[in-house]
C-alpha cells in the first residue's frame, strides 16, 4: 500500500466527553475533525464500530457488520427530524463525563433509541422512509439475520436470567431451542413473522447509527482526513456472524466450536492466551471463494479508508485450542488460507488499504504473506528501548525509529498498551535512561531521565520522534499527546470490568496543541 508521509491520533469515538453517557459521532466528533483539520492530521484512527457485549470489547461485537447503538448522538437524531424532543430524557446519573458507565449507559440510551425508533416508524418525512427502504435493500445480507438475532438473543437472555441461568456470559448454542440455535431458515421466518414490529425497530437503529456515521465520514473526508478503521481476524461466538454462517466455522452439529482461536505460551504469559472465538472453515469458505470475508472487507470499506487487520499472523497460520480447554498450553498451530484469501480479495475488490498488525512472534511466512501484498506492518515505540540492547550492534531493535523502512506505520503505543506515560513511570530507570538517550542524543544519568520523565518531556519528545520517523504514517494515541498516564488506558488485555471507559476533556483540544503539531508535522514533511 502507497501513502504518502501522513500522521494522525488514535481515539475512539466512546472516548469523548460532553455528551450523556457515552462518546457518539455527533457534534464533539464533528468538533474533533475541525481540530485535526487545524493540526494538519491527516488520519483519525479508532477501534472497531461494531455494537459490544459482555465485557464492552469492540473486538467481541454482535455483529462484524452492524453498529454500536450506543454511539449514535441522540441529539442529532432530534435535529434531522428522526425523533422527538420529548423522548430524550436524561437521567441524573448520566453524566456528560468521566468514564463510561456501560451498564448504566446500556440500560438508559437503548431504550430510548428503541422509542425514537418507533417515532421514527409512525412520523418519518417522505424522503426519510425512502432512504429507510433503500438502506434496508443495500443492507440486506446482513441486517436480517442481525435483525433476527438481537431479536431472538433479547428473548432468550430475559430468559435465562429469569431462570437464574448465567445468562450475562451464555451464547446462543447453550440456550436457545435447537431449530433457532440451527438456524433453521423456517423457524427464523417464524420468528421474523411473530416479531416483525421488534426486528423492524432494530433495523432503524441500525439506519441511525450509519446515516450518522457516514455524514461524519464525509466531513472528515472533505478536510483530508482519512478513517482508519479496524476488525479483530476472528469475531465473538455470541454474534449474527456465526450464528448466521455456521458451515463457515469450525461448529459441531449443535453449534458448538470444536476448537477455538488463541495465542501460545510466550514471555508475556506462561498459559499463552485463551481468547475463545470460534475458528473458520477456511476449505468450507474457499469454495465460494472466500465471499463472505470479500463482503466484510467491502463493507469496512465503505466506512473507513484503511482497515487495520488485528492478529494478521493468524492467516498465514493460527493457534488452535480444543474446546472446553482452560488455557491456551494445548493448541496448535494450523495452516491458513495464505495467500489464496488476499488474491481472491484483490481479484475482486482490487488493491486492499489494509494495515498488518504483525506484532508478538513473527514468522518468515507471516513476513512474506504481508510484504507479497505490500501491506504495511506496525512498529511500537514502546517495545523499542531495551537497556540490554542499548549501544550493541548499532542498537539493531526494530522498533526503534532508525531501523524502520518507509511502508510502515508507526504508534508511540496502541489502544492495548499503557499510554505511554505510564509506561514511562513504570518503567525502570535504566530503561528510562535509554529513551531519555535516544530522544535527545545525548549522555544522561538516570536521574536526569527520570527528572525528565516525571516533569512529562519525554512524551512529546517521542512523538516528534515519531513523527520524523522514515514512517510513511505515525499515529499516536490522544492520551500521549497530552502525556496523560495510565488513568487513561483504554484496556488492559486478559481483564474485563475497567476496559474501554476512559473519556478526555474536550478542552484539551486548543488551538495551541493544534500548532504544536502542525509546526512538527511540517518540520518533518508530514501532511503537506
Amino acid at each position: 500500500m502507497k501513502t504518502n508521509r501522513v500522521s494522525g491520533i488514535l481515539m475512539h469515538p466512546t472516548s469523548f466527553s460532553g455528551v450523556p453517557g457515552i462518546g457518539t459521532i455527533g457534534e464533539k466528533a464533528f468538533a474533533f475533525v475541525d481540530w485535526l483539520e487545524k493540526a494538519n492530521q491527516k488520519l483519525w484512527q479508532i477501534l472497531p464500530l461494531g455494537p459490544t457485549g459482555y465485557g464492552d470489547s469492540p473486538y467481541a461485537s454482535f455483529s462484524t457488520f452492524a453498529g454500536n447503538p450506543l454511539m449514535i448522538d441522540l441529539d442529532l437524531l432530534v435535529k434531522s427530524g428522526r425523533a422527538s424532543q420529548q423522548l430524550i430524557k436524561i437521567p441524573d446519573y448520566i453524566k456528560d463525563d468521566g468514564p463510561v458507565d456501560f451498564g448504566s449507559v446500556v440500560w438508559w440510551k437503548l431504550p430510548v433509541l428503541n422509542e425514537c425508533a418507533k417515532w421514527f416508524l409512525n412520523n418519518s418525512s417522505k424522503e426519510d422512509k425512502i432512504l429507510f427502504e433503500d438502506f434496508k435493500k443495500e443492507n440486506a445480507e446482513w441486517l436480517s439475520s442481525y435483525a433476527n438475532f438481537m431479536s431472538i438473543k433479547s428473548f432468550y437472555d430475559k430468559k435465562a436470567q429469569d431462570e437464574k441461568l448465567s445468562g450475562i456470559k451464555t451464547v446462543w448454542f447453550n440456550y436457545w431451542p435447537q431449530e433457532l440455535s440451527s438456524c433453521n431458515p423456517d423457524a427464523v421466518s417464524k420468528w421474523n413473522k411473530e416479531h416483525s414490529e421488534e426486528i423492524e425497530i432494530i433495523k432503524v437503529i441500525q439506519f441511525f447509527f450509519f446515516d450518522q456515521w457516514k455524514s461524519l465520514k464525509k466531513y472528515a473526508n472533505e478536510k483530508g482526513i482519512s478513517i482508519v478503521g479496524d476488525i479483530p481476524i476472528f469475531v465473538a461466538a455470541d454474534s449474527s456472524d456465526v450464528w448466521s454462517n455456521q458451515n463457515m466455522f469450525q461448529l459441531n452439529e449443535n453449534g458448538v466450536p470444536k476448537a477455538v482461536a488463541g495465542v501460545p505460551p510466550d514471555y508475556f504469559s506462561a498459559t499463552g492466551q485463551l481468547w475463545g472465538n470460534p475458528l473458520y472453515d477456511w476449505d468450507e469458505m474457499k469454495k465460494d471463494h472466500y465471499s463472505w470475508w470479500v463482503n466484510r472487507i467491502s463493507h469496512m470499506l465503505g466506512l473507513v479508508d484503511y482497515i487495520r487487520i488485528d492478529h494478521f499472523r493468524g492467516f498465514e497460520a493460527y493457534w488452535s485450542v480444543p474446546f472446553g480447554e482452560e488455557t491456551a498450553i494445548n493448541g496448535k498451530w494450523i495452516p491458513g488460507p495464505d495467500h489464496s484469501l488476499f488474491e481472491e480479495i484483490n481479484n475482486q475488490l482490487g488493491k486492499l488499504p489494509l494495515i498488518a498488525e504483525d506484532l508478538g512472534v513473527i514468522t518468515d511466512g507471516v513476513r512474506k504473506l504481508r510484504d507479497d501484498f505490500n501491506f504495511p506492518g506496525m512498529k511500537i515505540l514502546q517495545f523499542a528501548f531495551d537497556p540490554g540492547e542499548a549501544g550493541k550492534d548499532g542498537m539493531v531493535n526494530a522498533f526503534l525509529p532508525h531501523m524502520y523502512i518507509q511502508n510502515c506505520i508507526v504508534y508511540t503505543g496502541t489502544h492495548d498498551n499503557e499510554t505511554m506515560q505510564g509506561w514511562l513511570n513504570n518503567a525502570s530507570d535504566a530503561q528510562v535512561k535509554v529513551v531519555a538517550e535516544y530522544v535527545t542524543g545525548k549522555k544522561l544519568s538516570e536521574n536526569i531521565a527520570r527528572k525528565m520523565s516525571d516533569n512529562k518531556e519525554l512524551c512529546p519528545m517521542l512523538i516528534k520522534t515519531a513523527i520524523a520517523s522514515s514512517a510513511n504514517m505515525a499515529v499516536f494515541p490522544l492520551q500521549d499527546l497530552f502525556a496523560i498516564a495510565d488513568e487513561g488506558r483504554m484496556n488492559e488485555p486478559s481483564t474485563v470490568g475497567k476496559n474501554w471507559k476512559w473519556r478526555f476533556d474536550t478542552n484539551l483540544l486548543s488551538d495551541e496543541k493544534a500548532e504544536e503539531l502542525k509546526f512538527l508535522c511540517d518540520l518533518y514533511g508530514r501532511n503537506i
